[in-house]
């Protein structure tokens, strides 16, 4: 008994109770085990890949049994990665599995047990058959490309997918990027290689995506691909046949070139800004009780907005609104992320703002509303937070102000005889150190003289180079047609600026380029430009931007470079 008074004292509490979380915590948290596949739909004869992720060593190794069911496995292999950040540090597992599905249909994958932890399921569409394709004469080696939609809407997304066909092994392989003017490409994730049957031949396939967004309305041709590599021939023998060398030949193999037939913005899209996307969510979030908010102290917001199917660049800002005077808001800079997946551009805009209140009531935001086009439905649809009303009252122990009399007491001026003379020393000692403050400054004064006259001329300043007084001359006339709100005049001072700087040849180039506000200004004067709203573009707001941008480059540049010696010796 006195034993367990003592070990519940309170110095051993702590520590007792610490122990107890130590020896509970594989109970108490269980590994998260994410689940993906590399393609959503597959052909009955093609293999695919899952690829299960534990953010923590799971409980016990995978029985991956339940897969056996209704896919053949190929192959699987793991690895680990482990990390440390900011002292924290963190463990990423993965199991790949090659597999084949042995009958068609739309297949589960099913949860798969790692000891106490599990995994979540996930579905596959597999298809009938093998793929029938008409494949050219040399039928070993082949590039096949194709883009959905082929009938896009302007700065809507095109996904541009390139597989490579091979029965031979190849070496040293170069394949060029796709090329399309006046749009903005995006490759996405990491290659995936796979194996399947076209008209009952097997081939090994290399597929790579990308995401395409044009920037203008009209025919428009993304160029052909085109493979330059080393094949594999045969192997001759030498010395003996002990050591075999390989014969390769040179093969070039090109694509077949697409064609885009981009619509201008919807015509039932009455919003200002044109946003076409797959999908969009926009949701709020509190750090605290929004209904009771304590006077003085502040509450952050949290403004979320996530596209599928667009760029960052293209979301527009959210917290645009001014609040009432008695809430005083203060927005912190927007976070804005992209995550290039398999099936296209996730974009990612939060906005951050610390509301205070100055007084107790009732204070209304209006309702946040984002307009967007659904590329899928072919509807205008309105992303929208409803008018919040928040409460504030009186912080907990504040005491009001107490009431003003009606005549304060006037206070009564202090006597002649109350103020005190310094004495005489003192004054005299304050004179000579007076002096002697004059002598050092002279003496300082006259050394910087002499070490200034001593110091060497400075070289005259060379001329700027062509290049600067080329961007000069196109911020000039980027200031003039701003100044004029001439669209069009913008838009070739901003292009010309852009090749010059960053060697972009179109706005979506120039404006990735750019920070955050100056990039939705460019977007803005795209969408202008190419949108339904031609002839409304006030150019103030642009070359503010681009001068705020100006800035900050020179602010970085002079961080970057550090302080000059006060003096050269």
């Amino acid at each position: 008994m006195r034993l367990l008074k003592l070990l519940t004292a309170s110095p051993y509490r702590t520590a007792l109770i610490y122990l107890l979380l130590l020896l509970n915590a594989p109970w108490l948290s269980a590994a998260e085990i994410n689940v993906a596949v590399d393609r959503s739909s597959v052909n009955l004869n093609e293999s695919f890949q899952i690829t299960f992720t534990a953010t923590d060593s799971p409980d016990d190794d995978p029985d991956f049994t339940p897969l056996e069911q209704d896919f053949e496995i190929l192959g699987q292999s793991q690895s680990t990665h482990s990390s440390w950040v900011n002292g924290k540090s963190s463990k990423t597992i993965q199991w790949v599995l090659q597999v084949m599905a042995k009958h068609a249909g739309n297949l589960t994958v099913p949860a798969v047990q790692f000891g106490d932890d599990v995994s979540q399921p996930t579905t596959v569409q597999v298809t009938e058959g093998a793929s029938t394709k008409d494949v050219p004469a040399n039928s070993d080696l082949f590039l096949e490309v194709e883009a959905s939609p082929e009938s896009p809407y302007v700065q809507s997304q095109v996904l541009y997918t390139m597989r490579l066909y091979r029965r031979v092994e190849i070496s040293q392989a170069s394949l060029n990027e796709p090329e399309l003017a006046d749009a903005v490409i995006e490759k996405l994730g990491d290659d995936s290689n796979y194996s399947t049957q076209v008209n009952g031949e097997d081939y090994w396939v290399t597929e790579r995506k990308y995401a395409i967004f044009p920037q203008k309305s009209g025919r428009m041709t993304i160029k052909p691909l085109e493979l330059t590599a080393q094949v594999v021939t045969a192997t001759r023998p030498s010395f003996g046949g002990f050591f075999n060398s390989r014969m390769t030949k040179t093969r070039r193999v090109a694509s077949q070139s697409v064609t885009l037939d981009v619509k201008p913005a919807a015509s039932s899209f009455t919003a200002q800004r044109w946003l076409p996307a797959e999908q969009l969510q926009l949701n709020q979030e509190w750090s605290g009780d929004f209904e009771r908010m304590k006077v003085g102290e502040p509450l952050t917001r949290t403004l979320k907005l996530l596209a599928k199917g667009a760029m960052v660049s293209q979301l527009p800002e959210l917290s645009s609104t001014k609040t009432q005077d008695q809430l005083k808001s203060y927005p912190d800079q927007p976070v804005l992320k992209e995550q290039k997946k398999s099936d296209g551009v996730l974009a990612f805009r939060e906005e951050k703002i610390a509301l205070i209140p100055s007084k107790e009531g009732s204070y209304t935001l209006p309702a946040i509303e984002v307009p967007w086009f659904n590329t899928k439905t072919q509807q205008m649809e309105v992303a929208r937070i409803p008018e919040t009303t928040i409460h504030a009252v009186a912080a907990a122990g504040a005491q009001a102000a107490a009431p003003v009399p009606a005549k304060a007491p006037v206070e009564a001026a202090p006597k002649p005889e109350s103020i005190v003379p310094a004495p005489v020393g003192q004054a005299q000692q304050s004179n000579i150190w007076l002096g002697v403050s004059g002598f050092l400054a002279v003496g300082w004064l006259a050394t910087l003289v002499y070490f200034l006259s001593r110091r060497p001329a400075e070289k005259p300043v060379p001329q700027a180079v062509a290049t600067e007084v080329n961007l000069n001359d196109s911020i000039k006339k980027l200031k003039q047609a701003c100044s004029d709100n001439d669209a069009v005049a913008a838009k070739d001072a901003l292009l010309d600026w852009g090749r010059q700087k960053f060697d972009a040849t179109n706005l979506g180039a120039v404006a990735s380029c750019c920070d955050a506000r100056l990039r939705d200004e460019i977007l803005l004067l795209n969408q202008t430009l190419y949108g339904k709203d031609a002839g409304q573009w006030q150019g103030k707001r642009l070359f503010q931007a681009f001068s705020e941008n100006k800035a900050r480059e020179r602010i970085s540049q002079a961080a970057d470079s550090g302080l000059e010696p006060l003096y050269r010796l």
